[in-house]
């Protein structure tokens, strides 16, 4: 059992877990489980997680009534309506857990991005590229250094698209013109 801080709205929780509990510590050194024993913890529960609840909807809630239209189990709108409650309590408004209702109050990735535990794109992108015989993909963007260099038109573009415009407006007036010369007025 692990207790939450006291709350004035709320008061002090006590969290708990069922019967089958197996709470190890993780270390770096040798003395926790093993890199595999950790990757195959997180599979089992994160999927077992993701079959269970499912993912919430994949769009916003507005309202407290978007909740009942949603197309999700009873658990699951059981888990947003607690979101949306405790969402607009002033001491979870950092968590911005109405925002987040749909997913359950969880905005992040489903995996860590922990480089102990897991990998980096960079480093999926290079093995990928080593698979395929290349020393980069041709496909990726492999510049990290990216700078403004400006905005509007070349030069070149430029003069294009002022004798378009020069253009357009001689059209203009060759229409205005025909349709005075006919009587009619041009809109």
């Amino acid at each position: 059992m692990v207790r939450t801080p006291y709350s004035a709205a709320v008061g002090e929780l006590a969290l708990r877990w069922g019967v089958q509990v197996d709470a190890r510590p993780i270390r770096a050194d040798t003395d926790g489980p093993g890199d595999d024993t950790v990757a195959a913890y997180v599979a089992k529960y994160v999927t077992k997680g993701a079959h269970e609840t499912g993912a919430g909807t994949d769009y916003r809630l507005t309202t407290w009534d978007d909740i009942d239209l949603a197309r999700v189990t009873d658990h699951v709108r059981a888990l947003m309506r607690t979101c949306w409650r405790l969402g607009g309590l002033p001491e979870y408004a950092p968590m911005q857990l109405r925002t987040w209702a749909h997913t359950l109050g969880y905005r992040g990735h489903i995996l860590t991005k922990s480089r102990a535990y897991s990998t980096t794109y960079a480093a999926l992108r290079a093995d990928r590229a080593e698979h395929h015989g290349q020393e980069t993909i041709p496909s990726s963007v492999a510049d990290a250094h990216w700078r403004y260099v400006g905005s509007g038109h070349s030069p070149g573009a430029a003069l294009l698209a002022a004798g378009i415009a020069e253009d357009l407006a001689t059209s203009r007036e060759f229409a205005q013109e025909a349709a005075t010369d006919r009587g009619g007025c041009s809109a």
